[in-house]
C-alpha cells in the first residue's frame, strides 16, 4: 500500500441521480458526480490533481500558490499533514501578511504550511523562470517540488482523465465549474467520443479556453473530446457569491440534501438550471454536474 492508498481515497466516486422540476419538466435527467466524497479533506478535483504530484514529490517539499481563499492551498496543506510532507503556500498579495490570517489560511497554517505572501505583480510573474526561482529562494524552498496554481499541470491533467472514465456512457454532457481548466481538460480527455464537457468559469476574463487546450496539448499531445466553456455564470469573478447565488444554493441543499460549495459549485449548478431552462438540451439528455467540493465551515 502506497502513502496515498493509505489516506483511503474513495474511488470512483459515487454517482447520485436527482429529481428536480427544473430539469425533469424540459425532459432532461439530473446526475451529481458526488467527488466532494472522495476524501473528507482533500476533496474532489484536488484529489485528482494532487495525488500524482505528490507521488511525484517523493517526500519533498511541496512548494504550491494561490489567493487567501484559495481551495488548493488548503487540500495541500491537508495533504502534507497527512502525509507528513513540508509545504510552503506562496500567497497573493504582500499587504496580507501584516494582517490577521482569514479562516482560510488559518487552517492551512493550522495544517502545518508555511505561507509565504508576495506582491501582486510578482505573483503574476510566478511562471517566469527567473521570478519563481527568487520566490523559492526568498521562501527557502529552493529545492522544492512546485505545483503550479490551482494543481493544474500535465501529471494533474492526466490525473483528471480517470474522472471522465468513470462516467464514460452514464451522461451526454458532464459540466464542471473551472478556475484553471486543468479538471475540465483531462475530463474531456477521459469521456467517451460521444459524449461532451462542459466548462463552467468562475473567473471573469474569457481567458480559460486557450489555457485548457494548451493543458490538453503539453499532456496528450493534441487537443482532446468534445468540450466547450460557458463564461456567464462567473457573478463577477472568484469569491463573488452575490445574494441572488445565496438563495439558489440554499434552496438547492433545502431540495436535495446535498451541501453546495459557494465559490464553484453553486456556480455550476445555477449555470445548468439556467441551460435548461434556455432550452439548451434536448428532450432525453442526461446531464451529469460533478460536484467537486463542500462548503468551507
Amino acid at each position: 500500500m502506497t502513502g496515498l492508498d493509505a489516506l483511503r481515497p474513495r474511488l470512483p466516486s459515487p454517482v447520485q441521480a436527482l429529481s428536480d422540476p427544473r430539469f425533469t419538466r424540459h425532459g432532461v435527467r439530473l446526475l451529481l458526480k458526488r467527488d466532494d466524497l472522495i476524501h473528507p479533506e482533500i476533496v474532489g478535483n484536488k484529489w485528482r490533481k494532487l495525488a500524482p504530484n505528490l507521488t511525484a514529490a517523493a517526500g519533498r517539499t511541496v512548494v504550491t500558490f494561490g489567493g487567501a481563499y484559495s481551495n488548493h492551498l488548503r487540500a495541500t496543506a491537508a495533504a502534507g499533514r497527512l502525509l507528513g510532507l513540508p509545504t510552503v503556500g506562496v500567497v497573493r498579495g504582500q499587504e496580507l501578511a501584516d494582517r490577521p490570517l482569514n479562516p482560510s489560511l488559518t487552517r492551512c497554517a493550522a495544517d502545518g504550511m508555511r505561507l509565504h505572501f508576495v506582491d501582486r505583480s510578482t505573483y503574476r510573474a510566478k511562471t517566469d523562470p527567473a521570478t519563481l526561482a527568487r520566490v523559492l529562494r526568498a521562501a527557502d524552498a529552493e529545492d522544492a517540488y512546485v505545483v503550479p496554481e490551482g494543481g493544474s499541470n500535465t501529471l494533474a491533467v492526466r490525473g483528471c482523465r480517470a474522472l471522465g472514465e468513470e462516467l464514460s456512457g452514464l451522461a451526454d454532457v458532464v459540466a464542471i465549474a473551472c478556475g484553471t481548466g486543468g479538471t475540465l481538460a483531462g475530463l474531456a480527455a477521459g469521456l467517451s467520443p460521444d459524449q461532451r464537457a462542459l466548462g463552467v468559469p468562475v473567473l471573469k476574463g474569457g481567458f480559460l479556453a486557450a489555457d485548457v487546450e494548451s493543458l490538453q496539448i503539453r499532456a496528450f499531445g493534441a487537443r482532446r473530446g468534445h468540450w466547450a466553456l460557458d463564461d456567464r455564470f462567473h457573478f463577477g469573478g472568484y469569491a463573488r457569491t452575490p445574494p441572488e447565488l445565496e438563495t439558489f444554493a440554499e434552496d438547492f441543499q433545502g431540495r436535495h440534501g446535498v451541501p453546495v460549495e459557494r465559490l464553484y459549485v453553486a456556480k455550476l449548478l445555477y449555470g445548468l438550471v439556467a441551460l435548461a431552462e434556455e432550452g439548451a438540451y434536448a428532450r432525453g439528455t442526461t446531464v451529469a454536474a460533478v460536484v467537486t467540493g463542500h462548503p468551507f465551515p
